[in-house]
């Protein structure tokens, strides 16, 4: 190429394009969500708690010993009984733990299912959905179709199409009922403070129960796992609903009226997210992946 045949302009479309045509730049894959992986050991608040459990329980265990061995040289049956005593007690601390473990392992099988689906590792797939249709008395009827079903695909419709439908249902159930008794317990309150201690406990309540329905059973740990999973969908329509409220109350204009109303429309926003709060819970708990994904 000379100078005296002028700039070249290299175009990147191979054809030009045509009237009418749609230009693809691509926005949709630059705001596709992108699934986070799964979070791999512990985090450090979590070494962190557990070691000044290990610590507390560890120490309280060696007093213990010592405690007991000291009633033992007072006599056998004072260091009797109180061996049986610290036996009982650190029973029912393990029962507990053993309790928060289990439900945390379930919690754990159902992200690998999801994982495996998405993958399309069948294998895998199909062992933790007959492990879940076990926990699960809606899914007990297809165990031995999950158990042949010959691809991941097959497991996600089954499961979507038999009992994920029917504990939809049933979540939606109990989050009409906690959004009836969040509205009348909200209508009637006297103060904003217990609107809001009402609110949280029947919240937790119903992130319980939905979580039981999918076989979770969950414990503290468990349960706080499943708010934190689901407070960003059930935030999102909060808010809405904040600024559909503000917008009531500054309609209104007679105090009478304005008070009246005001409250209604507190307790109407409680009650839809009572019923955001189920519909984010029972996603979070699903064992297939969300619709879309």
């Amino acid at each position: 190429m000379t100078l005296k045949d002028g700039p070249r302009i290299i175009l990147e479309e191979e054809r030009p394009p045509v009237a009418g045509e749609r230009v693809d730049l691509g926005w949709e894959q630059a705001v596709v969500p992108i699934e986070p992986s799964p979070r791999i050991g512990w985090s450090s608040v979590g070494l962190v708690t557990a070691g000044i459990a290990c610590l507390v329980l560890g120490f309280a265990l060696i007093d213990a010993v010592g405690f007991v061995l000291a009633q033992f040289r007072e006599g056998w049956f004072s260091g009797g009984v109180t061996l049986l005593v610290a036996v009982l007690g650190f029973g029912l601390i393990l029962g507990g733990v053993a309790r928060e473990l289990r439900s945390l392992a379930a919690l754990r099988a159902v992200d690998r299912c999801r994982l495996a689906i998405v993958a399309g590792d069948t294998e895998t797939a199909r062992a933790e959905a007959v492990a879940w249709a076990a926990r699960v008395p809606a899914a007990i009827p297809i165990r031995a179709e999950l158990r042949a079903a010959p691809d991941a695909a097959t497991v996600r419709a089954l499961l979507e199409g038999g009992p994920l439908r029917q504990l939809d249902s049933q979540a939606t159930t109990l989050g009409r009922n906690a959004a009836i008794q969040a509205f009348a317990a909200t209508a009637i309150s006297p103060s904003p403070a217990w609107d809001a201690l009402v609110f949280g406990w029947r919240a937790v309540r119903l992130v319980r129960q939905v979580a039981e329905l999918h076989g979770l059973r969950p414990g503290v740990a468990a349960t706080v796992s499943l708010l934190r999973r689901s407070a960003l969908s059930a935030v999102a329509v909060a808010a809405t609903n904040v600024l559909a409220d503000a917008a009531t109350r500054a309609v209104v204009s007679n105090p009478l009226i304005e008070k009246l109303a005001g409250e209604a429309a507190t307790g109407a926003v409680a009650a839809r997210r009572m019923l955001a709060l189920a519909r984010a819970t029972a996603i979070a708990c699903r064992i297939v992946p969300p619709p879309g994904r």
